[in-house]
């Protein structure tokens, strides 16, 4: 389904509010979809929370339908629809025959234009999320995240991660009224995007139910107030103490000042793979497969955007007994990495996975509709999409082991540990 000149084959226009990019490809009837529009959610102020309560509630009844209605028209057409709540943005995706096509998206503009916010819904979504919440304290793996996002970041950065315990007493605070008011105040067709890929898609068809149902949809003037720039590095540790867990979650990171639009990002983003990207990186040769110290172990550029700031991370599962010899030998491991550098043969196999494994990721309407989307909302122009895999099989070594050099100092990495974890001598500052 993918070849080398995607671009040239994606129709891009803008269509009212809206940037509409579309793509035909040979799967008959059926079409994916994605889209977003920019929300500008008060993080500090805990919008975050609010706007997953409003998303949780636009299929739940509008000025036109109940939600049993809603569900209907989506059930007795196959269709699938979720909105979801991410970060600054709200996400849009779908799948659907081209022909009913017209009919989900009339659907989707009710929802976000005319939601009831009924106070018996709102009620269950406030429950169904605090109860998420609780669900989340009992992981050690997202609480040790969790706890270095916090190391990391200010309460506005939209990487940021609230103590789950300020989460729930905040969303006990939080009224019907406020949730209503944060979507009169921040749903608008800022930055708004749909992507569709699949049976005819570029027809007008689709280009036409498009202006029908969004082109009196207006931008929101609310501005922008979260925090680009993550915190200065802080080393030293932050415990979660999580009683009778078996294993501990460890996260340790440190900011990065790069984002995803930086030369800088792919040499960084293919040294990362190599140490701790796949089953055959350096950690897990190293720390799991010799030393078996752990079943899990892996390293990731976390949240970098176009708009902020993310960090580098290294996560691991340890047992009680394990922990300490283990945490040595990822340090040391991360270090020798550092030190020493990428060698040309791994570079070499890398670069064969990362773009054999780009090009499967395009294999499908809906991987294709993401993929469009991703790359329109950092600001790449279409013919990215093409390029990717040569930049990636463009890297020097030299150009690899010069970012690591720049960027990634395990010296001022923070260390998050969540669960029960034994007494020990400190650790850092």
């Amino acid at each position: 389904m993918h070849d080398a000149q995607l671009a040239d084959r994606i129709h891009d226009r803008t269509v009212g509010p809206c940037r509409l990019l579309t793509l035909d490809t040979p799967v008959d009837e059926v079409v994916s979809w994605r889209g977003s529009f920019l929300t500008e959610p008060d993080l500090a102020a805990g919008d975050d929370v609010r706007q997953e309560l409003v998303v949780s509630l636009l299929d739940k009844g509008t000025t036109q339908h109940d939600r049993f209605e809603l569900a209907r028209i989506l059930e007795d057409r196959g269709a699938e629809l979720d909105i979801s709540s991410d970060g600054l943005y709200v996400d849009l995706s779908g799948r659907a025959l081209r022909d009913d096509l017209p009919d989900i998206l009339g659907v989707v503009a009710e929802m976000l234009f005319e939601p009831t916010f009924e106070p018996e819904e709102f009620e269950k979504a406030r429950a169904q999320l605090a109860a998420q919440i609780r669900r989340e304290m009992e992981k050690t793996g997202a609480q040790a995240s969790s706890a270095l996002a916090r190391a990391l970041y200010d309460p506005a950065h939209p990487n940021y991660s609230p103590p789950p315990e300020e989460q729930l007493a905040q969303l006990q605070q939080i009224t019907r009224d406020e949730v209503a008011a944060y979507h009169d105040a921040h749903f608008g067709a800022n930055a708004f995007i749909l992507t569709f890929v699949g049976d005819r898609a570029g027809d007008s068809a689709i280009e036409q139910a498009v202006e029908r149902h969004f082109a009196g949809w207006t931008p929101h003037d609310t501005p922008s107030t979260y925090a680009p720039e993550a915190k200065a590095p802080s080393p030293g540790e932050s415990h979660v103490p999580m009683p009778d867990k078996a294993n501990i979650d460890v996260r340790m990171g440190h900011p990065l000042r790069v984002r995803r639009d930086d030369d800088d990002y792919i040499p960084l983003y293919v040294a990362n793979y190599i140490l701790g990207g796949n089953f055959s990186a350096r950690l897990m040769a190293t720390v799991r497969d010799e030393m078996g110290l752990t079943y899990g172990i892996n390293a990731s550029l976390s949240g970098l955007s176009t708009r902020y700031d993310g960090h580098w991370q290294i996560g691991v599962t340890l047992s009680q007994n394990n922990l300490e010899q283990g945490l040595d030998a990822t340090r040391a491991e991360v270090e020798r990495f550092v030190e020493d550098g990428v060698t040309a043969d791994e570079l070499a196999a890398k670069k064969t996975t990362i773009t054999g494994s780009y090009t499967v990721g395009l294999a499908t309407t809906k991987r294709l509709a993401q993929s469009i989307l991703t790359n329109a909302e950092r600001g790449f122009d279409l013919d990215y999409l093409d390029r990717f895999p040569a930049l990636i099989e463009g890297l020097t070594l030299e150009e690899v082991n010069a970012a690591v050099q720049r960027h990634f100092d395990p010296t001022q990495f923070h260390t998050a540990l969540a669960g029960t974890v034994p007494a020990r001598a400190p650790q850092g500052a």
